[in-house]
C-alpha cells in the first residue's frame, strides 16, 4: 500500500460525492486509511535526487547494453533487445463462452491430490488449490507461518508467500523446495521478495533517466543487494511498489511504466531471474491503461515468458465488513487485465497478487476471514495464470495488524489441506459476474448495494 492510492482515487471520489454523499464519506475514509498503508515499506518518492545517488556513477557502464532510444511517438519493440531470448510466439486459443466456475471439493485430509488430478484429467478437467497465502516482513507476529509452510508442503499443496526485507521465511520455504527436489517430488510454491529502502525504487522516479536507463540502474541495484541466501531459481523479485498512474508532476506515467518494466523484464530474463512488474495498488490502473502501446508490448513479452515475467497486483476490499465491496473493481480487478489481453490476442500473463486483504491495519476474525479467503481461492482457481495472493500483513507496524492477521494462518492451513477445486483448463471469455460473492461470504449482512468508487471500466460487464 502507498500514499499514491489517495491521489489515484481523487477524481473518482469527487464523482461519487455528487452521486451519493453518504457513501462518499465511507469511501473517502477508506481511501485515506489506505493512503497511510505501506508507508514504512514504500516511502514517498517526491524530492528524489536528480540522479539515483547509489548507482549514478555506474550508469554509463550499465546503460551501454540498454535500449535508450526515445523517439517521438515511441512504441516499444516487442523483440530485438540484446537481452531478449524471445521464443516463437505462443498461439492464443480462440475464445469461446465463459468457462464454468470451479467446483469446490471437500475431503478429509490427507487427500491424494495426484489421484484427484489423474481422475480430473481423464475427464478433460484439472484440479487447482487454495493459494491464498501470507505477506510477512521483519518483526511483527508470524506465529504459525513455519508450521503452515511445512504442513502444506507435506500435503502436496502449493503455497504463496511474499516477504519484504525479511529473507528468513523465504529461505525456509526455499529449503523445503530443495528437499522436495532431493526426494524426487515437486510442489509448485510461489515465493516473492522485495527490498523496501527508497533507493531501490529511486531510479524509476528519476526522470533525468530514460525508462530504459532507469531499468538498468534499478535492476542492478535490486539484483546485487538481494540477500545472497535467496537463490534466483526459487524466487520472484519485485523492484517497485504501488507506482501511481500519474507521476509527481501530475502527468500520466503509463508509458514510462511500460517501457521500464519491459526493459527490466528483459534484463531479469537474461540473468536467469523471475521478475514481478508494477505491484499496482488496489483499484489501479484503469483498464484502458493496459491498452497503451508500451504496456501492450510489456504484456506481449510477459505472455511469451510466463515462467519468468509476471504482473504483480494488489487487491484489497478496503473494508473488513465485506470482501466483495465494489467487486470486481477492487478484489477481482485482475480480470480487466485478462480481458485486455484477450482483446489483443496476447496470452494471459502470470499474475502475482502480492498484497491482498481488507484494510491496511485490520483483518476480520478468523472464521469470517477464512470464509473470505476461501471465496478468493475459488475465484483465483478459475484462472491458472494467477499464482496466488498474499494476505496483508504479518510484519510490524500498521496498527499491530500482525497480532490479528497471524490468527488466520492455521485456520487457512486447515482449509487448504481439506479443499481443492475442479477446473476447466481451457480459456473462455471473461465474465466477472460468475464469481460475485454471495452469502455466506457476506456473513449475514444485507447486500450493501454500494456503487463502485471508480469509473466502470468500459470493457467489463
Amino acid at each position: 500500500m502507498s500514499k499514491e492510492t489517495n491521489d489515484q482515487h481523487a477524481g473518482s471520489l469527487s464523482r461519487l460525492k455528487r452521486a451519493n454523499p453518504s457513501v462518499f464519506m465511507g469511501v473517502l475514509l477508506a481511501s485515506i486509511l489506505v493512503a497511510a498503508g505501506c508507508a514504512s515499506l514504500s516511502m514517498a518518492t517526491t524530492d528524489l535526487p536528480a540522479k539515483a545517488s547509489a548507482a549514478g556513477d555506474k550508469l554509463d557502464a550499465i546503460v551501454a547494453t540498454s535500449n535508450t532510444a526515445t523517439p517521438a511517438g515511441y512504441i516499444a519493440p516487442i523483440m530485438g533487445s540484446p537481452h531478449d531470448p524471445t521464443p516463437s510466439p505462443v498461439p492464443v486459443p480462440t475464445l469461446g463462452a465463459p468457462l464454468p466456475p470451479p467446483t469446490v471439493v471437500v475431503a478429509l485430509p490427507p487427500i491424494d491430490f495426484e489421484a484427484a488430478r489423474a481422475d480430473a484429467q481423464s475427464k478433460g478437467l484439472d484440479i487447482a488449490f487454495a493459494r491464498v497465502g501470507f505477506h510477512t516482513g521483519p518483526g511483527g507476529n508470524a506465529t504459525g507461518l513455519g508450521e503452515w509452510m511445512r504442513d502444506l508442503n507435506a500435503a502436496g499443496v502449493p503455497f504463496f508467500l511474499k516477504s519484504a526485507d525479511a529473507a528468513g521465511p523465504i529461505h525456509e520455504a526455499q529449503l523445503l523446495m530443495k528437499e522436495n527436489e532431493a526426494a524426487g517430488r515437486f510442489v509448485d510454491h510461489t515465493l516473492v521478495f522485495r527490498l523496501t529502502e527508497p533507493r531501490y525504487e529511486a531510479p524509476f522516479y528519476d526522470t533525468s533517466l530514460s525508462p530504459e536507463e532507469a531499468a538498468a540502474v534499478s535492476w542492478q541495484l535490486n539484483r546485487d543487494n538481494k540477500p545472497p541466501e535467496l537463490e534466483k531459481e526459487y524466487i520472484w523479485l519485485e523492484t517497485l511498489n504501488e507506482p501511481g498512474r500519474e507521476g509527481s508532476d501530475g502527468q500520466l506515467q503509463i508509458e514510462r511504466l511500460g517501457r521500464f518494466s519491459l526493459e527490466t523484464a528483459k534484463l531479469a530474463v537474461a540473468d536467469g531471474y523471475r521478475y514481478g512488474a508494477f505491484a499496482f495498488s488496489t483499484g489501479v490502473p484503469e483498464p484502458e491503461d493496459w491498452e497503451h502501446p508500451a504496456m501492450l508490448d510489456f504484456l506481449r513479452y510477459a505472455g511469451e515468458h510466463p515462467d519468468k515475467v509476471a504482473v504483480a497486483l494488489h487487491e484489497y476490499s478496503l473494508t473488513t465488513q465485506y470482501i466483495g465491496a465494489w467487486y470486481p473493481y477492487l478484489v477481482g480487478r485482475f480480470q480487466a487485465l485478462f480481458e485486455v489481453c484477450d482483446k489483443y490476442g496476447i496470452p494471459r500473463p502470470t499474475v502475482l497478487i502480492t498484497e491482498w486483504g481488507w484494510e491496511y491495519a485490520d483483518v476480520p476474525e478468523p472464521v469470517p476471514g477464512v470464509e473470505d479467503m476461501a471465496w478468493a481461492s475459488w475465484l483465483y482457481a478459475a484462472y491458472p495464470q494467477v499464482k496466488g495472493a498474499a494476505v496483508w500483513y504479518l510484519g510490524p507496524q500498521f496498527g499491530g495488524i500482525a497480532e490479528r492477521a497471524h490468527l488466520l494462518i492455521l485456520p487457512m492451513r486447515d482449509y487448504a489441506v481439506s479443499h481443492y477445486f475442479i477446473i476447466d483448463p481451457g480459456i473462455g471469455r471473461i465474465d466477472a459476474e460468475l464469481f460475485r460473492p454471495n452469502p455466506p461470504t457476506l456473513l449475514g449482512i444485507e447486500p450493501l448495494g454500494l456503487p463502485t468508487p471508480f469509473p466502470r471500466p468500459q470493457t467489463m460487464p
